[in-house]
C-alpha cells in the first residue's frame, strides 16, 4: 500500500542523444509499486508498442438512466488513429467517427449525417520547456487522441495522473485481471476535478493499470459508494498486425460539412 506524494513529472520523459525516445522505466518489478513509480511508468505507455487495437465499454449512470458506450480504437504510431464510439441500444446508425492522419482530423456523425475536416491542433508552444516548472508542462503525445475522449485518457494517462489523481489520497490496492491482462489497482479518494457535480469529498475513483504497458484497462468512478461510471477495456491488442485500410475513409455523399 503506497499514500500519494506530490508527482508532476507527466512531461519529463528524458530524451536521448539519439533522439528516439523510450520509456524511462521498461518493466515493473514483481513487487507491487509506489503510486509515484506507477505514475511514472504509466506516462511513458504509448511508447511500449507500436500498433494498438483496443475496445472499450462504457456504462454511465445519467438522468436518463444507465447508457452504454462502445469505443472501437486502432492506432498506429506515429500520427495515426482511428476512434468510432457507438451506442448498440440506439441501433446501426448511432455511431460517431474520429480519424486522424497526423496532418489532417477527421469526424463524421452518422445520426445527423455530418461530417468535419481541420488541420491537427498543434497546442501552446513553449509548454514542454524544460525550464517551467513540472507541474506546468505539458504532455506531447506521439499519436494525438481525440481530446477528453477515454481512449485519450487510458492510453495517454500521464495527464490525468498529475492533475487529477495525484490531488487525491492514493493508494495500491493489489491486483486484478483485465480483458485477460493482469493490472495494478490504484484507489483514490477526492481526486480533484473539473466537473462541479464530482467536486465533493465522497466522490472516488478506482483504476486498473495494465502491468506491462502502463495503459489504463479500466476506470471506476463512484459518488456516495454508488458507482457512476464503470469503463472497462474488453479487448486489449498490443502490436496487432493492421491491414492497409485500417484508416481509409469516404465521407458519405449527403455529408453535410460543418467546417
Amino acid at each position: 500500500m503506497s499514500a500519494t506524494r506530490s508527482w508532476d513529472r507527466a512531461a519529463s520523459l528524458p530524451v536521448p542523444a539519439s533522439g528516439q525516445v523510450r520509456p524511462e522505466v521498461a518493466a515493473l518489478s514483481v513487487d507491487l509499486p509506489s503510486v509515484p513509480d506507477l505514475f511514472t511508468f504509466m506516462r511513458d505507455a504509448e511508447h511500449r508498442f507500436e500498433t494498438l487495437r483496443m475496445r472499450i465499454e462504457e456504462r454511465a449512470a445519467t438522468a436518463l438512466g444507465d447508457e452504454l458506450s462502445v469505443l472501437d480504437v486502432t492506432l498506429r504510431h506515429p500520427g495515426e488513429a482511428r476512434i468510432q464510439t457507438s451506442r448498440p441500444e440506439q441501433g446501426m446508425r448511432a455511431y460517431e467517427l474520429w480519424l486522424s492522419d497526423g496532418e489532417q482530423v477527421r469526424t463524421y456523425v452518422a445520426e445527423r449525417r455530418t461530417g468535419t475536416r481541420r488541420p491537427v491542433r498543434t497546442g501552446v508552444r513553449g509548454m514542454d520547456n524544460t525550464d517551467l516548472p513540472g507541474a506546468s508542462r505539458v504532455y506531447r503525445a506521439l499519436t494525438p487522441l481525440q481530446a477528453e475522449s477515454l481512449p485519450e485518457l487510458f492510453i495517454h494517462p500521464a495527464g490525468y495522473c498529475q492533475n487529477v489523481l495525484a490531488t487525491g489520497n492514493c493508494r495500491i490496492t493489489g491486483v486484478t485481471s483485465v480483458a485477460g491482462r493482469e493490472a495494478i489497482v490504484l484507489e483514490c479518494d477526492h481526486p480533484r476535478t473539473i466537473e462541479v457535480a464530482a467536486d465533493r469529498p465522497d466522490f472516488a475513483v478506482r483504476i486498473a493499470v495494465d502491468q506491462l504497458d502502463g495503459v489504463i484497462l479500466r476506470l471506476e468512478e463512484s459518488m456516495g459508494g454508488r458507482v457512476t461510471r464503470d469503463a472497462v477495456v474488453t479487448s486489449y491488442q498490443p502490436n496487432a498486425p493492421l491491414p492497409p485500410t485500417a484508416f481509409d475513409f469516404e465521407f458519405p455523399s449527403d455529408t453535410t460539412f460543418i467546417y
